[in-house]
C-alpha cells in the first residue's frame, strides 16, 4: 500500500472493528435500527396513523400493519413529489430514484431522504472501500482515479424544486467534493442523458487517464470497456488501464460476465468485488474475496425481515425477523427504511449461507422466476448453470432471458432461452444439452421435473442477433448504467417480444 492509501485508510480502519459485532450481535443491532426509526418517523403523517408513539416492540409493530408494496404507499410517494413534507420520513423529500423496472412502461419513484443517503448509501461505498483495503494491502486505490459509469437525473414531473432520477446519478449529485478528485469522468458527463453521446463522452475523457478501479453493473460495464478499446485500438483493458486493480459491481448477477472479464482483463492483479446496492438502500457487501455470498449490513439504518417463498402468495404470509432466517432457504426481502419505507416488500430474493455473520446470496427477483412445472427455478441457479455450461464449451455469453414453452398436445413443455453470445459455442445442440444439465445438478425441483422426462423436456436455446437486446432496451426506453434485461420470466411476454425483433433480424 503506497503512503497517500495507507494514510487515508486509517480514517476507514475503525469501521471493520465495527463491522466485525455483526457477527455476535445482530439481533441486538436490527432492534436499534427498529427503534430509532419509529421514533425519528413519530411525527409523520405514517406515524401518528400507525401511532408509532407507542409501538412496544417488534411483534407490536409488525401487527399494526402488512407487508407494503409499491401500490399500497404510491398515493403518499405522489404527495411528496408534490413537496408535502412529513409523509412517509420527516421534512420534505427532494431527490427520488427511479426504478429501473424492464417489465412495466411505468416507474416507480423511490425517496432518497438525506439519511439514507447518509447512513445508508454514502456508508456502504464507505465500508466498501474499507473492507477491499483490509483484503488488499498493496493496493495502490487513491493514488489513481476511479470510473463510475451511472445514470441521469430530471425534475420531478410535478414539481420543479424536486428531481429524480437513476440512483446512481442521485448520489454523484450529492457526493461530497472531496471524492470528484479522484473521480472521473468529470459530473457533467456521467450525468448527460443520451445513453449512447455518454459512452462516446465518457470514452474521449477517460481512455488516457490512470484508471484503477471501475464501478457499475456488469452488463453496461462492458458496453464502455468495449467502446475504451475500440477507440484504443488495444485488445485488453490493461493495455489501456495497466494499473487497473478492481471492480465493483453490482445491480446483476457477475457470473454470466466472468469469463468475459477475464478474456479482456488478463491479469491475475485484477480483483471483483459485488455490492448489493438497490434504489431503496444498501444492503449487503462482499467481504471476503474466496466467498461469492454478500455480508447483510446491519447498521445502516435499515430494519429487515423475510418472507419464505413458499409463503410469499399467501393472504396472511409469515413474516420473521433477520434472527428466525434459516441457512438455505430462499425468502423475498422486506425492508424498512430511514427513506421511509414501512415493511415493504423490494422484490430480490435471497438465501442465507450463514448466520454467524449473517451472509447471504441474491436468488432472484420475486417476478422473476419460472415455476410454470413445478420446477421452482431461481436466477441464481441460471447463471450457475450458465457459466458451467460456458466453461464446458468456450463459450461466452453476452445476454439471455428464459420462458417456459408449453407443449399442451402432450401435457408438458420445455424451457426457451434466447442467448446473445460474445463467442459462440461450436455446437449449440451440445451447449443446450450440457447446459440442461448443469441445471439439473443445480436445482433438485428441476431435475425432478426433467427425470424422464415426467412434465420437462431438455430445453431449447434459440442464438440471439447481435444487438438483439439492446434493440430491446432502446424500445422500451431502457437504455443505461442501471437497466437490466430480466433473466427469467414465468410468462412469454418478454420472450415473444425479443423474439419478434430476433426474427425482424433475421428478414
Amino acid at each position: 500500500m503506497d503512503f497517500l492509501t495507507n494514510f487515508i485508510y486509517q480514517f476507514f480502519r475503525p469501521r471493520n472493528k465495527v463491522i466485525a459485532r455483526y457477527t455476535f450481535e445482530a439481533g441486538d443491532i436490527q432492534e436499534q435500527q427498529l427503534s430509532r426509526l419509529l421514533h425519528q418517523a413519530q411525527d409523520t403523517s405514517w406515524g401518528k396513523k400507525y401511532d408509532y408513539r407507542h409501538v412496544k416492540g417488534y411483534d407490536d409493530y409488525k401487527n399494526r400493519f402488512p407487508v407494503q408494496s409499491y401500490d399500497q404507499i404510491k398515493d403518499d410517494i405522489q404527495r411528496m413529489l408534490r413537496g408535502e413534507s412529513n409523509v412517509l420520513w420527516p421534512g420534505m423529500t427532494r431527490w427520488f430514484a427511479k426504478s429501473s423496472g424492464t417489465t412495466s412502461d411505468k416507474s416507480k419513484f423511490l425517496p432518497v431522504t438525506p439519511e439514507v443517503l447518509k447512513q445508508c448509501h454514502y456508508q456502504g461505498g464507505f465500508d466498501t472501500v474499507s473492507l477491499y483495503l483490509r483484503n488488499n494491502p498493496s493496493s495502490h486505490f487513491f493514488r489513481r482515479k476511479g470510473l463510475i459509469l451511472g445514470g441521469s437525473h430530471s425534475p420531478s414531473p410535478v414539481n420543479s424544486q424536486i428531481h429524480c432520477g437513476d440512483l446512481s446519478a442521485v448520489l454523484l449529485q450529492n457526493l461530497n467534493p472531496l471524492v470528484n478528485l479522484i473521480r472521473v469522468p468529470k459530473k457533467e458527463i456521467i450525468l448527460m442523458d443520451e445513453w449512447e453521446s455518454k459512452i462516446k463522452a465518457i470514452v474521449e475523457s477517460t481512455w488516457r487517464e490512470d484508471v484503477n478501479s471501475i464501478s457499475g453493473v456488469p452488463s453496461w460495464m462492458l458496453v464502455l470497456i468495449k467502446a475504451v478499446l475500440k477507440k484504443s485500438g488495444k485488445d485488453y483493458l490493461t493495455e489501456v488501464w495497466p494499473n487497473l486493480e478492481v471492480f465493483f459491481h453490482g445491480g446483476i448477477s457477475f457470473t454470466p460476465y466472468k469469463e468475459e472479464y477475464k478474456s479482456l482483463i488478463p491479469s491475475d492483479k485484477m480483483h471483483y468485488m459485488e455490492t448489493y446496492n438497490a434504489s431503496e438502500g444498501f444492503f449487503g457487501i462482499q467481504d471476503d474475496p474466496a466467498d461469492s455470498s454478500l455480508l447483510l449490513m446491519l447498521d445502516y439504518g435499515v430494519f429487515y425481515e423475510f418472507i419464505p417463498m413458499s409463503e410469499l402468495d399467501s393472504p396472511n404470509p409469515a413474516v420473521v425477523p433477520l434472527t428466525g432466517v434459516e441457512v438455505g432457504k430462499n425468502y423475498a426481502m422486506v425492508i424498512s427504511t430511514p427513506g421511509g419505507l414501512w415493511r415493504y416488500l423490494i422484490g430480490d430474493t435471497v438465501r442465507f449461507t450463514s448466520v454467524s455473520p449473517y451472509k447471504f446470496v441474491i436468488t432472484g427477483r420475486t417476478k422473476h422466476f419460472i415455476n410454470a412445472f413445478g420446477e421452482e427455478l431461481m436466477v441464481n441457479n441460471a447463471d450457475k448453470a450458465l457459466h458451467e455450461a460456458c466453461v464446458a464449451t468456450g463459450a461466452r455469453v453476452k445476454e439471455y432471458t428464459a420462458a417456459p414453452l408449453f407443449l399442451l398436445d402432450r401435457a408438458k413443455g420445455r424451457h426457451q432461452w434466447l442467448i446473445e453470445f460474445e463467442k459462440t459455442p461450436e455446437s449449440l445442440s451440445q451447449f443446450a444439452r450440457l447446459l440442461d444439465e448443469a441445471l439439473q445438478r443445480a436445482n433438485s425441483d428441476y431435475e425432478a421435473k426433467r427425470y424422464k422426462e415426467i412434465s420437462l423436456q431438455p430445453l431449447e436455446v434459440i442464438m440471439a442477433h447481435e444487438g438483439c437486446f439492446y434493440q430491446w432496451l432502446s424500445s422500451k426506453g431502457k437504455l443505461g448504467g442501471q437497466h437490466k434485461i430480466p433473466r427469467l420470466s414465468n410468462d412469454r411476454k418478454i420472450l415473444d417480444e425479443l423474439l419478434a425483433i430476433n426474427n425482424q433480424m433475421n428478414k
